[in-house]
Protein backbone atom coordinates (compact mmCIF):
# COMPACT_ATOMS: atom_id res chain seq x y z
CA UNK A 1 0.00 0.00 0.00
CA UNK A 2 0.91 3.49 -1.43
CA UNK A 3 1.85 5.99 1.44
CA UNK A 4 2.87 9.12 -0.42
CA UNK A 5 -0.40 10.83 0.60
CA UNK A 6 -3.29 10.35 2.43
CA UNK A 7 -4.83 8.98 4.38
CA UNK A 8 -2.35 6.74 6.65
CA UNK A 9 -2.88 5.98 10.14
CA UNK A 10 -0.69 3.78 12.39
CA UNK A 11 -1.28 3.30 16.14
CA UNK A 12 0.19 6.41 18.02
CA UNK A 13 -0.20 7.11 21.58
CA UNK A 14 -3.12 9.38 20.67
CA UNK A 15 -5.69 6.71 18.87
CA UNK A 16 -7.86 6.22 22.17
CA UNK A 17 -9.09 10.12 21.58
CA UNK A 18 -12.26 9.89 19.33
CA UNK A 19 -14.66 12.91 17.79
CA UNK A 20 -16.02 14.77 20.80
CA UNK A 21 -13.43 14.03 23.29
CA UNK A 22 -12.01 17.35 24.47
CA UNK A 23 -9.14 16.22 26.31
CA UNK A 24 -5.65 14.48 25.84
CA UNK A 25 -3.63 12.50 28.03
CA UNK A 26 -0.42 13.81 28.27
CA UNK A 27 1.16 12.18 31.25
CA UNK A 28 0.44 11.02 35.36
CA UNK A 29 -0.08 13.34 38.33
CA UNK A 30 2.80 11.34 40.26
CA UNK A 31 1.36 13.01 43.23
CA UNK A 32 -2.15 11.54 43.06
CA UNK A 33 -1.60 9.05 40.61
CA UNK A 34 -4.37 10.17 37.86
CA UNK A 35 -3.89 11.33 34.38
CA UNK A 36 -2.54 15.23 33.51
CA UNK A 37 -5.36 16.18 30.96
CA UNK A 38 -3.96 18.92 28.88
CA UNK A 39 -6.65 21.27 26.41
CA UNK A 40 -7.54 19.95 23.11
CA UNK A 41 -7.94 22.67 20.29
CA UNK A 42 -9.18 23.19 16.93
CA UNK A 43 -6.99 23.87 14.01
CA UNK A 44 -8.29 25.17 11.19
CA UNK A 45 -6.01 25.24 7.17
CA UNK A 46 -6.56 28.26 5.15
CA UNK A 47 -5.69 28.59 1.65
CA UNK A 48 -5.31 32.37 -0.04
CA UNK A 49 -3.17 31.52 -2.88
CA UNK A 50 -1.76 28.78 -5.48
CA UNK A 51 1.21 28.40 -7.95
CA UNK A 52 -0.13 25.75 -10.48
CA UNK A 53 3.44 26.47 -12.63
CA UNK A 54 5.57 24.57 -10.59
CA UNK A 55 7.08 21.33 -11.40
CA UNK A 56 7.99 18.19 -9.89
CA UNK A 57 12.20 18.70 -10.21
CA UNK A 58 11.20 22.07 -7.74
CA UNK A 59 9.45 20.03 -4.97
CA UNK A 60 11.81 17.14 -5.20
CA UNK A 61 15.65 16.53 -5.16
CA UNK A 62 14.84 13.36 -6.88
CA UNK A 63 11.74 13.41 -8.85
CA UNK A 64 9.78 10.46 -10.34
CA UNK A 65 8.98 12.43 -13.57
CA UNK A 66 11.51 15.91 -14.10
CA UNK A 67 8.85 18.09 -15.73
CA UNK A 68 5.70 16.87 -14.21
CA UNK A 69 3.21 19.38 -13.05
CA UNK A 70 3.38 19.68 -9.52
CA UNK A 71 0.97 22.34 -7.97
CA UNK A 72 1.95 23.96 -4.40
CA UNK A 73 -0.89 25.86 -2.60
CA UNK A 74 -0.40 29.10 0.26
CA UNK A 75 -1.86 28.53 3.52
CA UNK A 76 -2.01 29.99 7.28
CA UNK A 77 -3.12 27.71 9.74
CA UNK A 78 -4.90 28.99 12.85
CA UNK A 79 -5.45 26.81 16.27
CA UNK A 80 -8.11 28.15 18.28
CA UNK A 81 -9.90 27.24 21.47
CA UNK A 82 -9.82 27.67 25.26
CA UNK A 83 -10.51 31.31 24.76
CA UNK A 84 -7.03 32.10 22.30
CA UNK A 85 -6.23 32.07 18.83
CA UNK A 86 -3.25 31.48 17.36
CA UNK A 87 -2.24 31.92 14.05
CA UNK A 88 1.00 30.35 12.20
CA UNK A 89 3.02 32.10 9.75
CA UNK A 90 1.46 35.49 8.45
CA UNK A 91 1.15 34.43 4.18
CA UNK A 92 2.27 37.05 1.47
CA UNK A 93 1.35 40.46 0.81
CA UNK A 94 0.21 41.35 -2.88
CA UNK A 95 3.08 42.70 -3.73
CA UNK A 96 5.35 40.25 -2.95
CA UNK A 97 2.83 38.05 -4.85
CA UNK A 98 3.36 40.05 -7.91
CA UNK A 99 7.19 40.32 -7.81
CA UNK A 100 7.27 36.51 -7.74
CA UNK A 101 4.21 35.43 -9.54
CA UNK A 102 2.19 33.87 -7.14
CA UNK A 103 -1.41 33.97 -7.47
CA UNK A 104 -3.52 34.93 -4.62
CA UNK A 105 -7.05 33.99 -4.26
CA UNK A 106 -7.32 36.38 -1.60
CA UNK A 107 -4.97 38.42 1.07
CA UNK A 108 -4.67 35.92 4.11
CA UNK A 109 -6.38 38.48 6.40
CA UNK A 110 -9.22 38.05 4.37
CA UNK A 111 -9.64 34.09 5.02
CA UNK A 112 -8.56 34.50 8.31
CA UNK A 113 -12.15 36.92 8.02
CA UNK A 114 -14.06 34.42 6.74
CA UNK A 115 -13.43 32.02 9.01
CA UNK A 116 -14.28 34.43 11.49
CA UNK A 117 -10.94 35.10 12.96
CA UNK A 118 -9.94 38.89 13.20
CA UNK A 119 -6.30 38.87 12.11
CA UNK A 120 -6.46 42.92 14.29
CA UNK A 121 -7.23 40.98 16.99
CA UNK A 122 -5.39 38.14 17.04
CA UNK A 123 -2.41 38.07 19.86
CA UNK A 124 -0.12 35.30 19.32
CA UNK A 125 1.26 34.50 15.71
CA UNK A 126 4.21 31.81 15.59
CA UNK A 127 6.79 32.09 12.32
CA UNK A 128 8.07 28.83 11.42
CA UNK A 129 10.72 30.54 9.10
CA UNK A 130 11.22 34.11 7.62
CA UNK A 131 11.08 33.02 4.33
CA UNK A 132 8.87 35.70 1.98
CA UNK A 133 5.99 33.47 1.92
CA UNK A 134 5.77 32.67 5.65
CA UNK A 135 6.40 36.16 7.16
CA UNK A 136 5.26 38.68 4.80
CA UNK A 137 2.24 39.83 5.93
CA UNK A 138 3.52 41.24 9.63
CA UNK A 139 1.05 43.96 9.16
CA UNK A 140 -1.82 42.01 9.08
CA UNK A 141 -1.44 41.38 12.93
CA UNK A 142 -0.83 44.48 14.61
CA UNK A 143 -1.52 43.61 18.52
CA UNK A 144 0.34 40.38 17.85
CA UNK A 145 3.74 39.12 19.40
CA UNK A 146 5.46 36.96 17.01
CA UNK A 147 7.27 34.07 18.21
CA UNK A 148 10.52 32.32 16.29
CA UNK A 149 13.39 30.77 16.94
CA UNK A 150 16.78 32.13 17.60
CA UNK A 151 18.30 30.38 15.37
CA UNK A 152 15.77 31.85 12.60
CA UNK A 153 16.49 35.28 13.45
CA UNK A 154 20.48 34.71 13.22
CA UNK A 155 20.11 32.86 10.20
CA UNK A 156 18.20 35.77 7.98
CA UNK A 157 20.11 38.35 9.47
CA UNK A 158 23.67 36.76 9.61
CA UNK A 159 26.68 36.33 7.34
CA UNK A 160 24.84 33.51 5.53
CA UNK A 161 22.78 36.60 3.97
CA UNK A 162 25.92 37.58 1.80
CA UNK A 163 25.02 34.41 -0.26
CA UNK A 164 22.69 35.39 -3.19
CA UNK A 165 21.09 31.79 -3.22
CA UNK A 166 20.87 31.45 0.50
CA UNK A 167 19.01 35.23 0.71
CA UNK A 168 16.48 34.68 -2.45
CA UNK A 169 13.73 32.93 -0.36
CA UNK A 170 13.83 35.78 2.22
CA UNK A 171 12.39 39.45 1.22
CA UNK A 172 14.26 42.47 3.22
CA UNK A 173 11.06 43.92 3.96
CA UNK A 174 9.78 41.00 5.78
CA UNK A 175 13.39 40.62 8.18
CA UNK A 176 12.97 44.54 9.18
CA UNK A 177 9.39 43.75 9.93
CA UNK A 178 10.69 41.34 12.55
CA UNK A 179 13.52 43.72 13.54
CA UNK A 180 10.93 46.20 14.13
CA UNK A 181 9.09 43.92 16.37
CA UNK A 182 11.83 42.43 18.23
CA UNK A 183 12.69 46.43 19.30
CA UNK A 184 9.15 47.27 19.66
CA UNK A 185 9.03 43.94 22.46
CA UNK A 186 6.45 42.22 20.11
CA UNK A 187 8.98 39.14 19.50
CA UNK A 188 9.41 36.41 21.54
CA UNK A 189 12.33 34.60 20.37
CA UNK A 190 12.57 30.78 21.76
CA UNK A 191 15.56 28.40 22.08
CA UNK A 192 14.35 25.06 20.98
CA UNK A 193 11.34 23.72 22.55
CA UNK A 194 9.07 25.98 23.81
CA UNK A 195 5.06 26.24 25.44
CA UNK A 196 3.34 28.88 23.44
CA UNK A 197 -0.02 27.82 25.20
CA UNK A 198 -1.21 25.06 27.56
CA UNK A 199 -0.42 21.88 25.71
CA UNK A 200 0.82 23.89 22.55
CA UNK A 201 4.91 23.58 21.49
CA UNK A 202 7.10 24.97 19.20
CA UNK A 203 9.88 22.56 17.84
CA UNK A 204 13.45 23.34 16.00
CA UNK A 205 13.27 20.92 13.19
CA UNK A 206 16.00 23.15 10.91
CA UNK A 207 17.23 22.10 7.37
CA UNK A 208 14.98 23.95 5.12
CA UNK A 209 15.98 27.86 6.82
CA UNK A 210 18.28 27.87 9.52
CA UNK A 211 15.85 27.83 12.20
CA UNK A 212 12.34 26.21 11.06
CA UNK A 213 10.42 25.44 13.58
CA UNK A 214 7.29 23.30 13.68
CA UNK A 215 4.37 23.06 15.85
CA UNK A 216 2.82 20.30 18.07
CA UNK A 217 -1.20 20.56 18.67
CA UNK A 218 -3.15 18.28 21.76
CA UNK A 219 -6.35 17.55 19.55
CA UNK A 220 -9.05 15.37 19.67
CA UNK A 221 -7.71 13.01 17.10
CA UNK A 222 -4.53 13.52 19.15
CA UNK A 223 -1.61 15.02 18.69
CA UNK A 224 -0.93 17.41 15.22
CA UNK A 225 1.94 18.35 14.48
CA UNK A 226 2.10 21.43 12.19
CA UNK A 227 5.24 21.07 10.13
CA UNK A 228 5.13 24.32 8.26
CA UNK A 229 7.86 23.89 5.56
CA UNK A 230 9.72 20.97 7.60
CA UNK A 231 7.80 19.05 4.49
CA UNK A 232 6.49 20.98 2.26
CA UNK A 233 4.22 17.93 0.83
CA UNK A 234 3.29 14.57 2.74
CA UNK A 235 5.45 12.99 -0.16
CA UNK A 236 8.49 14.52 1.06
CA UNK A 237 8.50 13.18 4.76
CA UNK A 238 6.81 9.36 3.65
CA UNK A 239 9.13 9.03 0.72
CA UNK A 240 11.89 10.66 2.47
CA UNK A 241 12.61 13.05 -0.72
CA UNK A 242 14.06 16.02 0.40
CA UNK A 243 12.21 19.62 -1.00
CA UNK A 244 15.19 21.22 -2.93
CA UNK A 245 15.10 24.44 -1.15
CA UNK A 246 17.11 23.71 1.67
CA UNK A 247 20.12 24.71 4.00
CA UNK A 248 21.32 21.17 5.45
CA UNK A 249 19.58 18.02 3.60
CA UNK A 250 20.62 15.89 6.87
CA UNK A 251 19.33 18.17 9.29
CA UNK A 252 15.84 17.91 6.81
CA UNK A 253 15.70 14.26 7.20
CA UNK A 254 16.19 14.46 10.69
CA UNK A 255 13.88 16.21 10.93
CA UNK A 256 11.37 14.04 9.55
CA UNK A 257 12.34 11.32 12.46
CA UNK A 258 11.20 14.23 15.03
CA UNK A 259 8.34 15.43 13.51
CA UNK A 260 6.86 11.68 13.62
CA UNK A 261 7.93 11.50 16.68
CA UNK A 262 5.82 13.93 17.78
CA UNK A 263 2.72 13.45 16.03
CA UNK A 264 0.15 11.07 16.84
CA UNK A 265 0.79 9.21 13.14
CA UNK A 266 1.31 10.22 9.46
CA UNK A 267 -1.75 11.52 9.01
CA UNK A 268 -1.35 13.86 12.25
CA UNK A 269 1.80 15.36 10.33
CA UNK A 270 0.57 18.43 8.78
CA UNK A 271 2.62 19.51 5.30
CA UNK A 272 2.74 23.34 4.71
CA UNK A 273 2.05 23.02 1.32
CA UNK A 274 0.13 20.12 -0.32
CA UNK A 275 -2.46 20.63 -2.20
CA UNK A 276 -4.18 17.47 -1.17
CA UNK A 277 -4.77 18.59 2.74
CA UNK A 278 -7.92 20.97 1.25
CA UNK A 279 -8.99 17.18 -0.16
CA UNK A 280 -8.24 14.94 2.60
CA UNK A 281 -10.09 17.16 5.78
CA UNK A 282 -13.65 18.03 6.08
CA UNK A 283 -14.45 22.17 5.14
CA UNK A 284 -15.34 24.16 7.67
CA UNK A 285 -18.74 25.62 7.27
CA UNK A 286 -18.80 24.59 3.74
CA UNK A 287 -15.86 26.70 2.52
CA UNK A 288 -13.71 24.68 0.32
CA UNK A 289 -10.81 26.89 1.43
CA UNK A 290 -10.69 26.00 4.89
CA UNK A 291 -10.53 22.69 6.76
CA UNK A 292 -10.45 21.14 9.80
CA UNK A 293 -7.15 19.74 10.75
CA UNK A 294 -8.44 18.35 14.07
CA UNK A 295 -10.69 16.10 12.54
CA UNK A 296 -10.36 12.65 11.31
CA UNK A 297 -9.69 12.72 7.26
CA UNK A 298 -12.35 12.43 5.35
CA UNK A 299 -10.50 10.76 1.86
Amino acid sequence: MSHDGPPVSHPGPGDGCQTGVRRVDSGVNRDQGEPIMTPTYEILALRYGIFDGRLQYQNFIIPDDHAAPDPLDFYVFAIRGNGRTIVMDTGFNPVSAARRGREMLCTPDKILRDAGIEPAEVKDVILTHMHWDHAGGMEYFPKAKFHIQAAEMSYCTGPCMCEPFLRRPFDVDDVQSAIRALYADRMKVHEGTAEIAPGISVHLIGGHSGGIQSIRVPTARGWVVLAGDATHFWRNIRQRNPFPVVVDVARMLKGFDILNGLADGPDHVIPGHDPLILKTFPMENGNPEIVRLDLPPVT
